[in-house]
């Protein structure tokens, strides 16, 4: 089943108006759960449009559009933007800046192309309310946080989101990536991974740098845990199941003839299946403290810092998605993938009430941008933005709709 003609043609006349919206939202990104003028602009366009909105988790606005009898089902959006200082050139490129938690000044970007999902989530709700002889039923509009740090969904959902919000049958979610404009790429099952952030304080005991007899060297037995972190995945994970173990931060002393009392490392773990991520959380954590006892260091302090769920496709319901988006777009635009070791914690608002979900990716280049040798830029880099800006709007408000409509739909 393909969309309406009447949706096509009003997404064609709108097009220039909906690329200049979503220039507006990339000049404009602001860090997570700090969206606070972001969230405005969302709420005030959805009143605009004659809809009531609500709050949850600080910044995120939700609205649900009501046509009578029939399904509910629920489409969500992300927000906020990344601590990048922007190099793609454009001469809408942002040059925003905002404040870490640790009080620190930092550019940000819409690095992760969440500008592209807050257009699109208008534009799909736009085009619901205006065109309501097409379907019947209700669709939650959901526009979250702080994705980035995997605090927003869960925030929303603490907030009481499904205690006061219709609950849907199903939920839609997409994300911009570096595929081609106008393709849709999809797993079945397990989409995306699940995250774990720890950050490990490694405590020692200060010295002269000259006198290494009289400390404990925290950055040297840092680098010993370190290095045996990577033997976890290749020596105590089945070469059949998935686990990635990055060290992504190590900080130790001030001054090159000072053996510091303290260092400190973040490590990022992704996982498939929950069996394997507490085999490897427990690992982690025995390598650690192991290699503190083996130095005679004071125990390491090892702190969660933040998780994402699992993102798992149901599969009846991404069958479905993919013979109407098929429809609309074309089989050959659209592509049945496998799993990424990204994270997402839009599986939260599913999981939390036992719905089924669906979450795919939609392409932001021109072909021209895959006919180099290096590869287009990726999510979370400075220069990642797409180039097709028209393609990828329309597709992804295709997309969306064809999704929704097709549990909604007449």
């Amino acid at each position: 089943m393909s969309l309406n003609t009447s949706l096509r043609d009003a997404i064609s006349a709108n097009l220039a108006q909906t690329v200049a919206d979503y220039k507006d939202f990339h000049r404009t990104p602001e860090l997570s759960m700090q969206e606070t003028q972001t969230a405005a602009t969302i709420r005030s366009t959805l009143e605009a449009l004659g809809l009531e909105t609500h709050t949850f988790g600080g910044t995120g606005i939700v609205s649900v559009i009501e046509n009578g009898e029939g399904p509910v089902v629920a489409y969500r959006a992300d927000t906020d933007g990344l601590p990048i200082a922007e190099d793609t050139g454009y001469d809408y490129a942002s040059t925003a800046e905002g404040t870490l938690p640790d009080g620190s000044t930092t550019k940000v970007m819409h690095g992760c192309g969440h500008d592209t999902h807050i257009t699109v989530g208008l534009y799909v709700a736009r085009y619901l309310v205006e065109h309501k002889d097409l379907w019947s039923g209700s669709v939650v509009m959901i526009f979250q946080p702080g994705e980035e740090t995997g605090e927003g969904a869960r925030a929303m959902l603490d907030d009481g989101l499904w205690n006061s919000i219709v609950r849907p049958e199903v939920i839609y979610g997409q994300h911009v990536w570096p595929g081609k404009a106008g393709h849709i790429y999809v797993a079945k099952e397990t989409a995306m991974a699940m995250s774990d952030c720890l950050k490990v304080t490694v405590r020692g005991k200060q010295a002269h740098g000259s006198q290494p007899e009289s400390s404990i060297d925290p950055i040297v037995l840092g680098a010993y845990m370190i290095t045996r972190l990577q033997s976890i995945v290749s020596r105590e994970i089945s070469g059949r199941d998935m686990a990635v173990v990055t060290v992504g931060t190590f900080h130790g002393g001030l001054k090159e003839n000072i053996i510091p009392d303290s260092a400190e490392f973040k490590l990022n773990i992704r996982t498939f299946n929950e069996e394997v991520r507490e085999v490897v959380l427990n690992r982690v954590e025995r390598v650690i403290r192991a290699e503190a006892q083996a130095s005679g260091a004071p125990e390491p302090i090892i702190e969660e810092m933040y998780r994402f769920p699992r993102c798992y496709n149901d599969p009846a319901a991404t069958d479905q998605f993919l013979d109407v988006v098929g429809a609309e777009l074309g089989e050959e635009q659209v592509h049945l993938d496998r799993a990424v070791t990204g994270s997402e914690d839009f599986g939260a608002f599913g999981d939390d009430i036992d719905v089924p979900y669906v979450y795919w990716f939609f392409g932001g280049y021109s072909p021209a941008k895959f006919d180099g040798d290096e590869p287009p830029a990726g999510n979370h880099s400075p220069f990642f933005a797409p180039d097709d800006v028209e393609t990828t709007l329309k597709t992804g408000i295709r997309a969306g709709l064809s999704a929704v409509l097709s549990t909604v739909g007449k």
